[in-house]
């Protein structure tokens, strides 16, 4: 099924309203949605180039805006809505606890899930739950959202179609490594 979605998905980037499906796809990708908006952009923007940050730009308003709606379903509807989608990718055991301590380090939570692999979805619908502050949310999303879409629509500028299979198979390897080499040096700033 998964297969399908993601094929189905990529064949949007040769649609004539690519940039509106781009906009549907990350928005929902937010909140519920299992394929993540990179598949679409990516395509996007071998095929043009030159409408890169135009299509960095969608996505980020899109996932942000997502992510607001994601927002939501934790806050106003977790039981009905967002613990189905938790139950869905295997992180409802997980709530309770993280639930006591999120707030505490929300806005890293939310900058190192827009930015890695991680199920930025969850994080939204986490952050509503926990009743993470919605300025801190929104701020932190811009950030991250913007960093990942960006820093990909400038590899694929700047290097065409040769960086396409390192974005898809290792760029989520290294917005991780950062963001771990990030806060590690936080963590020994603190503590020194």
């Amino acid at each position: 099924m998964l297969r399908s979605l993601y094929d189905w998905t990529l064949s949007l980037a040769r649609h004539p309203h690519a940039l509106w499906a781009l906009a549907v796809v990350a928005f929902v990708e937010s909140s519920v949605f299992p394929i993540p908006p990179d598949v679409l952009m990516i395509a996007m923007i071998v095929a043009a180039p030159s409408r890169a940050f135009v299509i960095a730009g969608v996505a980020t308003v899109a996932s942000v805006a997502g992510g607001l709606a994601g927002y939501w379903i934790g806050y106003g509807a977790f039981e009905t809505l967002g613990r189905p989608v938790l139950e869905f990718y295997g992180k409802d055991a997980y709530f309770d606890r993280f639930a006591e301590r999120y707030n505490d380090w929300g806005a890293w939570a939310v900058l190192i899930a827009g930015v890695t692999p991680f199920p930025y979805k969850v994080i939204t619908i986490l952050s509503g739950a926990t009743g993470l502050s919605l300025g801190v949310f929104l701020i932190a999303s811009i950030i991250a959202r913007g960093l990942r879409f960006f820093i990909v629509a400038a590899l694929l500028w700047k290097f065409g179609t040769p960086i396409r299979d390192f974005i898809e198979r290792r760029l989520g390897l290294m917005f991780t490594l950062f963001m771990a080499l990030l806060l590690g040096g936080f963590l020994a700033i603190r503590v020194l």
